[in-house]
C-alpha cells in the first residue's frame, strides 16, 4: 500500500523557517512535488524533484527561500523553507509521481498520489 506521510507543519513568525518531511512507502516514485492550498483557492505548484538525478523545479513565488532535497536511503523528501512571510500560510500537501511526467510537474494531474496535508502559519 503506498503511503505519503508529512511532518514539520506548525506556527512560525515572519521571516522564520520550518522544514517539512515527506516519508513515502509502498513504492519507488520518479518525481515527488510539493503543493499547497488555502481555502476556497485552487491547489498550487510549490517544487517538485526528480528522483533519480535530483534536478529540482521551484514555482517563483517560493524561488530562492525554498528548497526541496531527498534522501534516498530513508525514502523522504523534504522541503526546506526560509524567509517566511504570510503568504505561506496554507495546507502544503506532498505528492508523487510513478512516471517521468516532467510536461506535468507543476499540475496536480501529474501525480498519482497525494499526503494528507499539513498545515504551515506565519504569524506577521
Amino acid at each position: 500500500q503506498v503511503q505519503l506521510v508529512e511532518s514539520g507543519g506548525g506556527l512560525v513568525q515572519a521571516g522564520g523557517s520550518l522544514r517539512l518531511s515527506c516519508a513515502a512507502s509502498g513504492r519507488t516514485f520518479s518525481i515527488m512535488g510539493w503543493f499547497r492550498q488555502a481555502p476556497g483557492k485552487e491547489r498550487e505548484f510549490v517544487a517538485a524533484i526528480s528522483w533519480s538525478r535530483g534536478n529540482t523545479y521551484y514555482a517563483d513565488s517560493v524561488k530562492g527561500r525554498f528548497t526541496i532535497s531527498r534522501d534516498n536511503a530513508k525514502n523522504t523528501v523534504y522541503l526546506q523553507m526560509n524567509s517566511l512571510k504570510p503568504e505561506d500560510t496554507d495546507v502544503y500537501y506532498c505528492a508523487a509521481s510513478k512516471a517521468d511526467t516532467f510536461w506535468a510537474l507543476t499540475r496536480t494531474s501529474g501525480y498519482d498520489y497525494w499526503g494528507q496535508g499539513t498545515q504551515v502559519t506565519v504569524s506577521s
